[in-house]
């Protein structure tokens, strides 16, 4: 069965499935949830955990032997799989199916898979559906920038801090885009035993900044009619020493596939529809822009092409007194 991050731990807390499978491109948070099921099934009894990497040379087959040779001192095993999306093949398809035909709710082994996120195509197979049917299913979807600050505030209470309002804020600007810095930059606080409820004057003595962000933040940015975000991100990439070429990638490639949302994040495809909404201007005059800036970047017109490209974001984000980089480009020929 589909089950959220957040209903994970409710769902463990009732009985043990015979296959988990664990997908996402975030490696923090599929790591976490692979912890709470390995930690549930230790605490039924499932104390002996075998770890295989798909790699070259490995046979599917191999699982099998592994689930029925216990040690002497473990009644039950966990089968821990790491497993690349390209590698769920027809032999992987043909295991997985059996697998969940044979093994039931009383199985001596538990089958965990991780792996990064898997396509669409992948999400209509056949062995996918009986791993749905029989088994549970985590999709890990990118935190959306609305959903960063809630999910920060979660973590902090689990370390048992508090924070004043002023000083979550910044936490969060801070840390958004880097998951890993934000549990880091927590565990930081927690052993500095500042005072409760902790100001954000205390809080900038002792983190330093460590936003990491990559182009399609700064599109979705854009898309969802965030123009403060635009301009934080777009600074971010720029500092970072990030090309003007491979912003303009992610965000043509976006622009060309507006209509084209299945398998999207869901929050990516809320943006979208979104910006759909809210736009009244054809995409290819949005992609006409984007060849503007693409010349002023390779040094033909007059202009800054991190300017124009602020421009256009700012403009897709609905900053309806920026004017669009080829109006200017218009004024400047006219000189």
């Amino acid at each position: 069965m589909p089950v959220r991050p957040d209903q994970l731990r409710s769902v463990l807390a009732k009985g043990l499935a015979p296959v988990y499978l664990v997908s996402g491109d975030d490696t923090l948070l599929v790591t976490e949830a692979c912890d709470q099921i390995i930690a549930a099934a230790r605490a039924q009894g499932y104390t002996e955990r075998s770890v295989h990497h798909v790699d070259t040379g490995f046979s599917w087959h191999s699982l099998g032997q592994d689930a029925a040779s216990l040690s002497l001192f473990a009644e039950r095993k966990i089968l821990d799989v790491r497993v690349p999306s390209k590698k769920l093949d027809k032999d992987a398809s043909a295991l997985l199916r059996d697998w969940v035909a044979v093994n039931g709710a009383a199985a001596d082994t538990v089958l965990l898979l991780r792996t990064d996120r898997l396509q669409p195509k992948q999400r209509s197979s056949a062995w996918f559906k009986a791993l749905d049917k029989e088994g549970v299913v985590l999709l890990i979807w990118p935190l959306a920038s609305h959903e960063f600050p809630r999910w920060l505030q979660a973590r902090l209470q689990d370390r048992g801090l508090q924070l004043q309002a002023d000083a979550l804020d910044y936490l969060a600007a801070r840390v958004e885009g880097n998951l890993l810095a934000a549990v880091q930059e927590i565990e930081k606080l927690a052993l500095q035993d500042l005072s409760a409820p902790i100001s954000v004057q205390a809080m900038a003595a002792c983190l330093e900044d460590t936003s990491r962000f990559n182009s399609f933040d700064l599109v979705d940015a854009a898309l969802q009619g965030d123009g403060a975000r635009v301009h934080k991100v777009l600074r971010g990439l720029q500092e970072e020493g990030v090309s003007v070429f491979a912003i303009m990638g992610a965000l043509t490639s976006q622009l060309r596939r507006l209509d084209q949302t299945r398998g999207l994040p869901p929050a990516r495809a809320r943006a979208i529809q979104q910006f759909l909404q809210r736009s009244r201007v054809p995409t290819h005059q949005w992609l006409a822009e984007c060849a503007v800036i693409d010349q002023l970047a390779k040094g033909i017109g007059v202009g800054d092409p991190w300017i124009s490209l602020e421009q256009l974001l700012l403009n897709m984000a609905g900053v309806a007194t920026i004017p669009r980089p080829s109006v200017h480009q218009r004024l400047f020929r006219g000189r």
